[in-house]
């Protein structure tokens, strides 16, 4: 039987602790804030759900172009954790779209909650203390956002940017960790 542990390293070693997909979320969050402003609301919020469907296959793309095999053991049970989040993901943004519907201003705050909690499960995929930091940020910078009434494009741009800024700590991590083995 595995433990724990090798579960995490299987998922940490096929994905990279998370970085890639990160960066490629990232990206789509400051796609999604230069669409908002310029080209409208609508299509920001757009391009952040479509671009948001297409970040898994995305980042399997880049893993693969590296050398990473961009998945994970057949049987690993933290595959199911994966997926169940992945679901919850989506009912989620339907709600933030709904909310949307009601106050433009409010999708981004939502979604920045919506990811910010789902990198708290991606603490128990990756056994990565990061997410939790991660998570936490998202989540406190999406009630800030909110509570603050942040236009949404700069929202958008303070999403991508905790993002961006995560996936490089990561990167940076691993790095460490490898070189000092």
């Amino acid at each position: 039987m595995k433990t724990l542990d090798d579960l995490q390293n299987d998922m940490r070693t096929a994905f990279l602790d998370g970085a890639p997909g990160m960066l490629v979320s990232a990206t789509v969050w400051i796609s999604a804030a230069m669409a908002f402003l310029r080209i409208g609301a609508e299509q920001g919020i757009w391009t952040l759900l479509i671009g948001g469907g297409l970040i898994h296959p995305v980042t399997t793309i880049v893993l693969k172009l590296i050398g990473q095999t961009a998945k994970a053991s057949q049987g690993n049970p933290l595959n199911v954790l994966a997926f169940a989040s992945t679901i919850w993901l989506i009912v989620c943004c339907v709600l933030a779209y709904g909310l949307s519907r009601a106050n433009v201003a409010w999708f981004f705050p939502a979604m920045m909650l919506t990811i910010g909690s789902r990198f708290l499960i991606f603490h128990t995929l990756f056994g990565l203390r990061l997410y939790w930091f991660c998570g936490g940020a998202l989540i406190v910078a999406g009630y800030l956002c909110a509570a603050l009434h942040m236009p949404p494009a700069l929202t958008a741009f303070i999403g991508g940017g905790l993002e961006a800024t995560f996936a490089v700590l990561l990167l940076v991590t691993r790095r460490r960790i490898a070189a000092a083995v």
